[in-house]
């Protein structure tokens, strides 16, 4: 299946420390929400932000895949959207890592689905920078 949002971030920190960002819930809450996520199969975990008069600000999540430090994957369940987001990461010859993104899934109402997608890619550029300020600051 075609990932609906595909993106890619490169980062000058090593694996490691890419990884802990993805998996320690105090770093996570940093760059994307306060959570309580844990890196262990079959961990159902929320992400929650301040909730708006259009959303109750809680996504409903569920690990699925834990390949440490390559691949991680979880349920995203939000304002009711399910998808499948996969992050996957690879260090390069020069030190750097590679962090690549996959969400797939979302439904298939045309309009709808297009406005959900276009929103979670412009939430994940955004997290994506916030990620590489966090990533400075450890």
């Amino acid at each position: 299946m075609k990932a609906d949002v595909s993106l890619d971030y490169q980062f000058t920190s090593s694996i490691e420390k890419v990884w802990n960002a993805l998996t320690d819930s105090d770093t996570l809450a940093k760059w994307i929400w306060k959570n309580d996520f844990k890196p262990i199969v079959g961990h159902k975990f929320q992400f929650r932000a301040e909730p708006n008069e259009w959303w109750d600000g809680i996504v409903n999540c569920e690990v699925l895949k834990v390949e440490e430090p390559h691949t991680l994957s979880y349920i995203w369940a939000s304002a009711g959207e399910t998808t499948t987001v996969t992050w996957t990461l690879t260090e390069g010859s020069d030190g750097t890592t590679h962090l690549h993104l996959d969400q797939s899934g979302f439904s298939e109402a045309t309009k709808a689905r297009q406005g959900a997608i276009e929103g979670a890619k412009y939430a994940w550029i955004n997290n994506g920078n916030q990620l590489e300020k966090v990533l400075a600051e450890l």
